[in-house]
């Protein structure tokens, strides 16, 4: 797998099918539904409980706007993940280009299927930060791995945009 800037776009060539398909992954990972402790973990609360008003206000006005931008950013990045459709059966590389101007939307929407995984699998902070962990022998070592590839995404996307 490359990764680099091709003038007004982030490219990643000679992507592999298992990595193509955990890329195909982030729009379904970033729905935090029926995942009680997601749910929590991404509309987690300003303050603490005990402050009622202004808790209550923040699931009023600011939770709907918040569910927006988060669908909206998904959107964008299941458009963007067209690119990778076509021939499932096929085992060739291939490309995805994200145009810079996505560049937010891909960030937020990282960000989200990375809370609601580890919160999907209840991991640590020493799981979380265990980068050699290996190899991937359960469905909670997927898990663990596409945290760790969709962190690896988000710092070269902020890299890049911060060359930019």
């Amino acid at each position: 797998m490359d990764i680099c800037r091709e003038s007004d776009a982030l490219q990643i060539s000679d992507l592999d099918p298992f990595l193509a398909e955990l890329l195909r992954q982030i729009p379904a990972s970033t729905n935090p539904e029926g995942l009680p402790a997601a749910e929590q973990r991404v509309f987690s609360a300003p303050a603490d409980m005990k402050e009622k008003q202004l808790c209550s206000e923040w699931k009023t006005y600011v939770e709907p706007e918040l569910r927006r931008l988060f669908q909206s950013a998904t959107e964008t990045v299941t458009s963007d993940l067209a690119q990778l459709n076509g021939n499932e059966k096929s085992l060739r590389n291939c490309t995805l280009r994200i145009p810079l101007d996505h560049a937010d939307a891909w960030l937020n929407a990282l960000n989200q299927a990375r809370l609601v995984i580890a919160a999907k699998y209840a991991f640590t902070e020493s799981e979380l930060n265990d980068h050699y962990h290996s190899p991937v022998g359960s469905r909670r070592d997927l898990g663990l791995f596409q945290v760790n590839f969709y962190g690896f995404l988000q710092e070269f996307i902020l890299r890049e945009l911060d060359n930019n």
